[in-house]
């Protein structure tokens, strides 16, 4: 099994340190370095290619929102947890839109966190999608980087509406899925598990799991987390819909 190789990005370095103990002492993690803002993370990420990024939303210089955003598009390969003070934040949510796996306390307890970390090597997200959903339902509307308002493409099959650029785009994208792919797309977007969808399709979970997969790629999307998003800010998904 590779070793998961992990960067610490906080402005205080005992929140770092901290961090550092917890990781280092566990077997395949590797913390290969530190910065202490954004900046200096972009540049560690360039010249260490870690596979995960533990990142302080607020910091000096460049915030942990934009240093997310930069590495989501110039480092896909390389995931983001933030790291924030308060649960259902709004900049945790706006660094999910941002490109983050996941969002995770200060206080974290170690165990967490080394789950975590784990979890989001492996292609999963640090953050129910149940809870991107709440966030999405709390601060969408607030955030003046939304990217499109809710609603904005009908939701039938993805169609395009009046020309809209966005909507096309995302027309097109569906329009690659299968049905039983649109299926568990559509479930998947209300926050549901592989056991909840596999219950509700009448399937077993190892084929919720095979299509969950084919749903990310055709769609480029990161994680389940990332399904939620992109669901509700083009409109497929609308406040209120399905049950939390």
């Amino acid at each position: 099994m590779s070793v998961i190789k992990v960067l610490l990005v906080d402005d205080q370095a005992l929140m770092r340190m901290g961090f550092a103990m917890v990781l280092g002492a566990e077997d395949g993690i590797e913390v290969v370095g530190e910065a202490a803002d954004g900046a200096a993370a972009l540049t560690q990420v360039a010249a260490l290619a870690p596979d995960v990024v533990l990142m302080d939303v607020r910091m000096p210089s460049m915030d942990g929102i934009e240093a997310t955003r930069r590495i989501a598009e110039t480092h896909p390969e390389t995931r983001v947890i933030l790291l924030t003070t308060f649960d259902l934040d709004q900049y945790a949510f706006a660094g999910l839109k941002a490109g983050a796996s996941g969002f995770l306390l200060k206080d974290v307890r170690p165990a967490e966190l080394v789950a975590a970390v784990r979890a989001v090597a492996a292609g999963d997200a640090a953050v129910s999608p149940r809870v991107t959903r709440r966030m999405l339902e709390m601060f969408a509307q607030r955030l003046p980087d939304a990217v499109v308002e809710p609603g904005a493409v009908a939701a039938a099959g993805g169609a395009a509406a009046g020309g809209d650029p966005l909507a096309e785009l995302t027309a097109q994208e569906m329009a690659a899925l299968t049905p039983k792919e649109r299926e568990v797309f559509d479930q998947l977007a209300l926050g549901l598990s592989n056991a909840e969808i596999a219950a509700k399709l009448f399937v077993s979970e190892a084929t919720v799991k095979t299509h969950v997969g084919a749903v990310l790629r055709k769609l480029g999307l990161r994680d389940r987390v990332h399904a939620v998003v992109f669901a509700y800010e083009t409109g497929l998904l609308r406040p209120g819909e399905g049950n939390l």
